[in-house]
């Protein structure tokens, strides 16, 4: 606990060790998951940022926290900072987080570094400041989780919640216990869970592979389902809210979360069923003005065109060509609330997003 009584991670995503070795970004990599749990020491820049584009470790909030002890890793290494910084903030470019982590992280190494002139000093400061931004995340959670299990209560009459989810928003994206998987935890823990549905997620199943690991962790009741058997679980009226997380918002309450998304969040508006995106405020980009204006990353076609786990086996023919963006975009007015750890936005439009972010500042 800290000295806000906020628990930190329940699982080792991430964690900064300094061993005979030397320092370390340890890392759950979630790439061996569900079948093995192991750890990915990176006791480099070049290894952290291999681990990120490769996906070992992911989801917005932890990507800033990974980005922020990445910067302390480059200082305590006394490798040059400023190059390892650009690095990690170019990663992946659709996630907000990992830039506003790096971002945080090299403004305290500068401002230490300016004023103390200690190259050793500077990376002290660095690194306590990555651990603050991973503090500060568990704690969002924390509240992100207590603002949206109350908004479940104003949206869905009783309890029984059956609830729909995609990709992975649980303790393997967080310093706490996640964006929208969080606020699901905390129903089942109030005992008003009667079923999460879980996307697989396709191409890289992280529904499948993570989200429904964390879900037997806890003891969900849970059932998964093919991405797009979703249309009918909403028509036959099994879903009572979906929810799901977010990598970047842009200024005007567009979201973009892992390709699938938008057509969930056009299904959900199909079927009059509420449609909840749970984010920190550091995942909301108020300099990037709308929907159309967020970078989309484009992941390698062997994605799509080979199974995602190993041995890769192909499932098409060789030299199909495939379309995989990483992402997709849901517009504001298919949302029907933002949940953030300084309260909901709802309805979701520039002025209520910006109203949240303020309460912050």
């Amino acid at each position: 606990m800290d000295d806000h009584g906020i628990a930190l991670p329940l699982s080792p995503a991430l964690r900064w060790e300094n061993d005979a070795d030397g320092p370390a970004v340890v890392l759950l990599d979630q790439t061996r998951l569900p079948a093995a749990e192991t750890e990915l020491a990176c006791r480099d820049v070049p290894a952290l940022v291999a681990a990120i584009q490769t996906l070992a470790v992911r989801g917005a909030p932890l990507l800033g926290i990974a980005g922020a002890y990445g910067v302390a890793l480059a200082a305590v290494r006394g490798d040059d900072v400023e190059a390892a910084a650009a690095l990690l903030a170019d990663a992946r470019p659709t996630a907000v987080n990992l830039a506003y982590g790096v971002t945080r992280a090299l403004a305290a190494y500068r401002e230490a570094l300016g004023e103390r002139g200690d190259l050793v000093a500077a990376a002290s400061v660095v690194l306590e400041a990555a651990r603050e931004l991973h503090v500060e995340d568990a704690r969002a959670a924390a509240r992100m989780a207590g603002h949206g299990r109350g908004l479940l209560r104003e949206l869905v009459p009783g309890d029984g919640y059956r609830l729909l989810t995609h990709c992975n928003t649980g303790v393997l994206v967080s310093g706490g216990e996640g964006t929208a998987l969080g606020v699901v935890l905390a129903a089942h823990r109030d005992g008003a869970l009667a079923r999460l549905w879980i996307d697989e997620t396709r191409p890289l199943l992280q529904g499948a592979r993570l989200t429904a690991w964390e879900a037997a962790r806890f003891g969900m009741p849970h059932t998964l389902l093919a991405d797009n058997a979703a249309g009918s679980l909403l028509a036959s009226g099994q879903v009572d809210a979906v929810l799901v997380g977010a990598d970047r918002i842009a200024a005007d309450g567009s979201t973009a979360n892992k390709v699938g998304t938008y057509p969930l969040a056009v299904l959900a508006r199909h079927h009059g069923v509420p449609f909840l995106v749970v984010a920190p405020t550091t995942t909301v980009d108020l300099g990037t003005p709308d929907g159309g204006a967020i970078h989309v990353e484009q992941r390698d076609a062997g994605e799509v065109t080979h199974l995602p786990v190993a041995p890769r086996t192909p499932v098409a023919p060789a030299g199909t060509l495939a379309y995989n963006p990483a992402f997709d975009v849901t517009p504001p007015e298919l949302i029907t609330a933002i949940v953030t750890e300084n309260g909901v936005a709802s309805p979701v439009n520039g002025k209520t997003l910006a109203a949240l972010v303020d309460a912050g500042a």
